[in-house]
């Protein structure tokens, strides 16, 4: 099993309101995932991160193993979330591990 974790921090220019809709549609788009995407096991997108966190949104998901998790990056239905949701972010942090 691998898993992938993202912390995405929204674009300054940003509203507190445009964070929260576009928050809730990449949490919407991205869980979708689950059962369309061969090898994903889980993903969970967390919205209300605490202050103490380093980040504005974070993805925590697992897959079957490495190959699930480099299909995932190329899937159509990935590609069409991902494309909204480097609109809206400034920055994206990666930790992928085996567990």
């Amino acid at each position: 099993m691998v898993k992938h974790v993202i912390i995405w921090d929204f674009k300054d220019e940003l509203t507190a309101e445009q964070k929260k809709a576009a928050a809730l549609r990449m949490k919407t788009g991205l869980e979708a995932l689950v059962g369309v995407v061969e090898g994903l096991k889980s993903l969970h997108v967390a919205t209300d991160l605490l202050d103490s966190s380093n980040g504005d949104i974070m993805l925590d998901s697992e897959f079957e193993d490495e190959k699930a998790l480099a299909y995932y990056a190329d899937h159509p239905a990935h590609v069409k979330v991902k494309e909204y949701v480097r609109t809206v972010v400034k920055s994206r942090k990666c930790a992928d591990y085996k567990i």
